[in-house]
């Protein structure tokens, strides 16, 4: 819509006109009359009582066992430490 005004008018009343709601596209027309046919019972939801199971469910989380170690020299942040190399490195 708003090319469309572009090719006829100026920026500023081409915007104007696009978003005013009084000069609609076809594409905001085929919109409108949708949702006019839009049955008003189709948007409500029906709540209905939920049917699960009647009996009470026990859930046990057991922590693990042992939890593995990480050696220093292995770590990933050990990296970071080092210093950069003298002399720094040339961009080729």
């Amino acid at each position: 819509m708003l090319v469309d005004n572009l090719t006829t008018s100026s920026f500023s009343v081409a915007v104007q006109r696009t978003f005013d709601g009084k000069h609609p596209c076809a594409l905001c027309k085929a919109i409108a009359e949708g949702k006019k046919s839009e049955k008003k019972s189709d948007s409500l939801v029906s709540l209905k009582k939920f049917e699960g199971l009647n009996e009470p469910v026990g859930v046990v989380i057991l922590p693990a066992a042992s939890f593995p170690t990480v050696d220093a020299q292995d770590a990933p942040f050990e990296t970071l430490l080092r210093t950069p190399p003298t002399p720094p490195p040339r961009a080729a």
